[in-house]
């Protein structure tokens, strides 16, 4: 079959690898793709909102499967639009994604079919949002309702700090109309863990466990980024944990979405807090994580065709979903300067070492080609993944292979799954 991907990240990258293995995958495209994706799929540099521009390609081209890889087209109804035009697509439709696209939303699911998460406001009106605060216990967690590129949180200690991030989503619109409502909730304490799953609108099959690193610096110190690093699996996530979520969580929000009217086809990514009185959860998103996939995707021994189109299909239950009994490690190869300011357009040497190296991978996410010469092109670069056999080794092999690159402004964290030696 012909399959067309829809983005330009490290986890579009992780997706193409994956499709461009499977027997069933005849040509593997990608809108607007990235120098990375180009070397096993032929790109065209259509924007991912670029709906009409989308579909016109998807038909033009004979595309079977539509893969959606981000979350803007997904919120926006990316899906829906090629549907209505005949073309197979596996994502959620704009009234399912909704469960990523609207805080204020998922927050109110849970409460309404009472999934476990952390006590909540929803507010559009600042002065409303602001006395609340006066009587809220610090610290507190503002959240821009909509999309902001997981960016949009702000952790607040002090009843001032709390204030100001009012006035900076609310009023300044730091993160645009991802601000005119908001979010605040109870801090939450404990460890985070991510876990992704294939959803046919009625049955859930979880992927294995990961965790990511959101602050720019060594230490969980900086700005909120992205993502500059991840791991698979992670430790804390026991069977008991699993076993919880299982009971409480994971099949209640699928219910909860088909119950609404809304069901949910394609990935969902619950984001998890480990707190003393039991798993919670922080946030959905509705499609595979970055820079979850990177190392998620890698460790999936399944065709990722047959799975998605049995996910469209509805015939998930028959899926045997499976994962190798090993680690993997992604550390993220970002521009100095991320994500604030930073140059772009500098070469980047010594990617072919990755050509024949089994069981390294390096992803890329913000990078183009200039007259033959792959260059920077964001803020987060490459992802540089390894798998070994326990998560010590596979972060060795990840940690070893970002020396094989180097570009001039190279900077990532040294402190990638450091949480595993308190679990060893």
């Amino acid at each position: 079959m012909n399959v067309l991907i829809v983005g330009s990240g490290g986890r579009e990258h992780a997706i193409a690898y994956c499709v461009a293995k499977s027997p069933k995958a005849d040509k593997v495209y990608c809108v607007p793709g990235n120098a990375g994706i180009a070397q096993i799929a032929e790109c065209a540099p259509i924007g991912a909102m670029e709906f009409d521009k989308i579909v016109a390609f998807a038909k033009k081209k004979d595309i079977d499967l539509v893969i959606v890889g981000m979350d803007d087209p997904l919120v926006g109804g990316l899906v829906d639009a090629l549907e209505a035009e005949g073309i197979r697509t596996f994502g959620p439709r704009k009234n399912a994604a909704i469960l990523e696209g609207s805080k204020a939303f998922s927050k109110d699911l849970m409460k309404k079919y009472n999934i476990p998460t952390a006590a909540y406001e929803n507010f559009t009106d600042p002065d409303k949002a602001l006395d609340y605060l006066k009587t809220a216990k610090m610290p507190v967690v503002l959240k821009a309702d909509g999309l902001a590129l997981g960016k949009g949180v702000l952790i607040c200690n002090t009843l001032e700090e709390a204030k100001e991030g009012v006035k900076t989503i609310m009023l300044d619109k730091k993160f645009g109309s991802a601000g005119n409502e908001m979010v605040i909730e109870e801090f939450m304490v404990g460890r985070e863990v991510s876990v992704l799953s294939f959803v046919d609108g009625n049955t859930i099959k979880t992927m294995t466990s990961a965790q990511d690193h959101k602050r720019a610096g060594d230490g969980d110190t900086g700005l909120n980024t992205g993502g500059m690093g991840t791991f698979s699996p992670s430790p804390f996530y026991t069977k008991e944990v699993e076993d919880f979520c299982n009971k409480y969580i994971y099949q209640a929000t699928v219910d909860a979405m088909k119950a609404e009217g809304r069901p949910f086809k394609g990935v969902i990514f619950f984001g998890l807090m480990l707190t003393e009185a039991g798993p919670k959860v922080l946030e959905y998103n509705a499609r595979f994580g970055d820079p979850e996939a990177q190392v998620v995707l890698p460790r999936m021994k399944n065709d990722i065709l047959e799975v998605v189109e049995a996910c469209i299909d509805g015939t998930l239950d028959q899926v045997d979903l499976q994962f190798e009994d090993n680690a993997a490690v992604c550390v993220v190869l970002a521009s100095d300067g991320y994500p604030v300011k930073y140059e772009k357009g500098i070469p980047i040497h010594g990617l072919e070492k990755f050509d024949d190296a089994d069981g390294y991978y390096c992803f890329h996410a913000g990078t183009k080609e200039n007259d033959g010469q792959i260059v920077t092109n964001g803020g987060r670069v490459l992802g540089i993944t390894a798998k070994g056999k326990d998560l010590k080794e596979a972060r060795a092999n990840a940690y070893a292979a970002t020396e094989w690159v180097e570009f001039a402004n190279k900077y990532m964290r040294h402190d990638i799954g450091k949480a595993i030696d308190d679990a060893m």
